[in-house]
């Protein structure tokens, strides 16, 4: 979360409804970025409330890659889900997701969106040509590289080490675990786009150090 006062409630309301339903053992772990608005107020009284939600806060903003990081080295159970505070998708989707990884017996379901036209043309445009970027560049078969849907046993982690501070992270984690033979699957989803606040993750500055961080691990990375 940065700067997501407008939907960190709902989000961890959200979250903890499915995972109390549907899960016997969980946490959820939030990642503070910096935030400069309420957010850090309300997450912390969220935590005070529940003794399963717990709060991860970087004294400076690390972007998305090192907002993932230490969410995932916070991370302590079996198996890990990462989503956007902004609530892309139905958290329903969820136990789905478990019950496919395991029906599988897969190591990271990656979901993807059934339609990216709701986001707006632009983004749309970012996302299309980004996936086919990583696709002819690395070889990597996956159809929405980015879409903050994933599921995978935490034993991945500890396969390779992430190092990507930027919005690169994602394509880097699934090279990363092709790389050392973990199973992809894949699940189609229904998408929401944001409906409040602002998104950082589609700006000039974000695209730049996506190339980047895509430059400078081409050699290792690629097929």
């Amino acid at each position: 979360m940065y700067n997501e006062e407008a939907y960190a409630c709902r989000a961890v309301s959200s979250a903890r409804a499915v995972l109390m339903a549907e899960l016997p053992d969980w946490e959820i772990v939030i990642v503070d970025d910096a935030s400069t608005d309420r957010t850090p107020a309300l997450v912390d009284a969220l935590a005070r409330e529940d003794p399963r939600v717990r709060v991860v806060r970087n004294p400076v903003n690390r972007r998305l890659g090192g907002a993932l990081r230490a969410g995932y080295a916070a991370a302590t159970k079996d198996l890990v889900f990462y989503t956007d505070a902004d609530l892309p998708v139905d958290l329903h989707q969820l136990p789905r997701a478990v019950r496919l990884l395991e029906y599988q017996e897969a190591d990271i379901v990656a979901g993807y969106r059934f339609d990216r036209t709701s986001e707006g043309l632009v983004r749309a445009l970012y996302t299309f040509c980004y996936n086919h970027l990583i696709r002819t560049l690395f070889g990597l078969r996956v159809r929405d590289v980015n879409f903050a849907f994933k599921l995978f046993r935490r034993s991945v982690l500890e396969e390779f080490p992430l190092t990507s501070e930027g919005s690169f992270i994602d394509a880097e984690f699934l090279l990363r675990a092709r790389k050392a033979g973990c199973v992809i699957i894949q699940i189609g989803l229904d998408y929401f786009p944001r409906t409040r606040g602002r998104s950082t993750l589609a700006s000039i500055p974000v695209i730049f150090a996506i190339l980047r961080d895509m430059a400078a691990r081409w050699r290792e990375l690629r097929r």
